[in-house]
Order: structure tokens, then C-alpha cells, then sequence
């Protein structure tokens, strides 16, 4: 699994970066962490991407670090579904009001 910061966002911060792969770490997940050039999500920064080979790929808008524990239990449920679909989106808390796309894999 791979997870993608836009490092061209507005309120972009290595601070965020290292803050998300230490959550990563914790979770003893097996996720890349990344960043990118601009991800097209401009109007709602900072963008965050997630996809797995074979699974729906998510863009969310307007993150930050105040979003790590949502994010960490969106990551828990994404490696567990075997199509990357979620059944309920409730345990997201106010991450789900932040997807952009939902891309299918």
C-alpha cells in the first residue's frame, strides 16, 4: 500500500510527512509513505492519496496532522478489505467528509 502527500499544497509541512510515517510505523502497517508534485487537489490542501495494487485508489482533501487517527483507522480497514471498498464509512470519523475520488482499481 502506498500513501502519497502532495508536498506542493498550501500547509504542506515535513512536519506532517514525518508525524505520518511515525503513525505508519506505529500501526505496524505496511505502507509506503511518499510525496508528489502536485496532485490536482488545489482547492482543498492538502491532498492525500492511497492505492494497492488491485483495489479502489482514495484522493482526500483538506488533511492534516489533526487527521492521523482517522486516517490510521481508514489505513487498518483499506488493508483489510480485499477490493479496498469500505462497507461503512462511520468509523472514518471526519475523514470521510474528506474523499475527493474514490478511483476503482
Amino acid at each position: 500500500m502506498k500513501v502519497t502527500l502532495c508536498a506542493t499544497c498550501d500547509g504542506y509541512s515535513a512536519a506532517y510527512l514525518q508525524a505520518l510515517r511515525r503513525a505508519v510505523e506505529a500501526e505496524g502497517l505496511a505502507v509506503r509513505v511518499a510525496t508528489a508534485a502536485c496532485m490536482q487537489g488545489c482547492t482543498r490542501p492538502v491532498a492525500l492519496a492511497v492505492r494497492a495494487e488491485g483495489k479502489t485508489a482514495y484522493l482526500f482533501g483538506e488533511t492534516s496532522e489533526a487527521d492521523l487517527p482517522d486516517l490510521m483507522t481508514f489505513l487498518r480497514l483499506y488493508a483489510a478489505s480485499a477490493t479496498g471498498e469500505l462497507d461503512d464509512a462511520r468509523p472514518l470519523g471526519g475523514l470521510r467528509f474528506k474523499a475527493m475520488a474514490r478511483i476503482p482499481g
